[in-house]
């Protein structure tokens, strides 16, 4: 369900802009659509989480600015804008406190070494860091059309293929996993 919400303000843009093929009035019905989301987390859950608010900040402002002034510019650049500020967050819990942003969110329930959290953490920052200029490459290179398929297909494809990887190399490096017994 937490997988829906998440989507279902990107699967409204991608509609509205399907049907309507006019990217302000896409941009126009995400923003309360997003807004939804996150209020219906609130009434469910009595918390939301800052990533939410971000990613709420960001749609509200930067949507706000491209049905306003008309111009689609503020919306393509609000990925791109995310993502960095997803990895200056996660490479300056490198150098601030005991743990990396990634270790404070996932290490209740998994064992790793420190060594490993930090190259997770790094792999994060270089994802983010690489998503947000693959955003703008597809903006400046490609067709309007183009670039929305790219937002929900291709930046959430990249981020399952990621996840699915670093899954992998969870698994690998965990400190809980079965271990043949010594002979």
């Amino acid at each position: 369900m937490k997988l829906f919400l998440e989507l279902f303000p990107i699967i409204i843009f991608f509609g509205v802009y399907k049907y309507t093929g006019d990217i302000i009035t896409a941009t126009a019905v995400l923003i309360p659509a997003t807004i939804l989301s996150v209020g219906y987390t609130w009434i469910k859950t009595k918390k939301i989480e800052k990533m939410q608010i971000v990613t709420l900040v960001l749609i509200i402002v930067m949507g706000g600015a491209t049905v306003i002034l008309k111009d689609k510019t503020f919306i393509q650049w609000k990925p791109s804008v995310l993502y960095w500020l997803f990895a200056v967050v996660l490479i300056g819990s490198q150098f601030i406190g005991q743990k990396t942003i990634i270790q404070r969110m996932l290490g209740a329930q998994i064992d790793l070494k420190a060594n490993i959290w930090k190259k997770l953490n790094i792999a994060w920052f270089l994802f983010f860091t690489g998503m947000g200029a693959l955003n703008l490459y597809v903006v400046f290179n490609y067709s309007e059309s183009t670039w929305v398929d790219f937002k929900l297909f291709g930046a959430t494809g990249l981020l399952f293929l990621f996840l699915l990887l670093q899954g992998l190399y969870i698994y690998k490096n965990s400190e809980t996993q079965d271990t043949p017994p010594s002979p």
